[in-house]
């Protein structure tokens, strides 16, 4: 990876969710080396969110026969999970809960290209959400002549901060490419997505999706929060 890039959104109020399958299909074109193209692929994940102080993180690999192929659910303590908090959010001091997420996507070198990264915040109190806040980021890798991915848009939604028997977040970004690999601009394009449900007595549930326009054997999906 050369550099990375970032922009911010922050909004009142919390949620997340995460389910599991994809497809892959053929597609010719703009190739990376000598790596098969696997044309578009979409996918879905969830997971439960561990116990404070914990991670939960899992990895989905375009494999050889450019299906899905999906890793095992990994805990690790939230000090050694991967690259947390330094993914795209700065842990914050808080006096309730938080959750961290990241939603990303590796090339076949294990470059991270496009990544979604979401925090939230909150409170309970008899069986409430008494405050709740939440922010996104995304980060992209940039080529060195001003080339690479770029962030085309993103947003942020939320439908409660204070008071709340239940608090969703949603948060999106959609990346372009154009460098070395595509001078057109118009091959690659890859779009996250990251929920969060939040009660006042359940836990949360992270859930993720990601749709690619065209992917590559070895592209790799990695996904988790803490």
């Amino acid at each position: 990876m050369r550099y990375m890039r970032r922009a911010s959104v922050t909004l009142a109020a919390v949620g997340l969710a995460f389910a599991l399958g994809g497809t892959a299909s053929g597609a010719s074109g703009t190739g990376q080396d000598a790596a098969q193209s696997c044309g578009a692929l979409k996918l879905s994940g969830s997971l439960p969110v561990p116990p404070a102080g914990m991670s939960v993180q899992q990895t989905v690999t375009v494999g050889e026969d450019c299906e899905p192929e999906l890793g095992p659910v990994r805990y690790a303590r939230a000090s050694t999970a991967a690259k947390a908090p330094a993914r795209g959010i700065t842990a914050a001091a808080t006096t309730g809960r938080q959750i961290r997420s990241w939603n990303e996507m590796f090339d076949c070198c294990n470059i991270r290209m496009t990544g979604l990264y979401s925090k939230a915040d909150w409170s309970t109190a008899d069986g409430r959400i008494s405050k709740a806040t939440t922010s996104a980021t995304q980060e992209w890798n940039r080529e060195p002549w001003n080339a690479g991915w770029s962030l085309k848009s993103a947003d942020q939604k939320q439908d409660c901060a204070a008071d709340c028997a239940v608090v969703n977040q949603e948060a999106h970004a959609s990346f372009t490419y154009k460098g070395i690999f595509d001078l057109t601009g118009d091959w690659y394009a890859n779009t996250h997505h990251s929920y969060v449900k939040l009660t006042g007595d359940a836990a949360p549930t992270c859930t993720f999706d990601v749709e690619l326009k065209h992917t590559f054997v070895g592209w790799n999906w990695q996904r988790g929060c803490e």
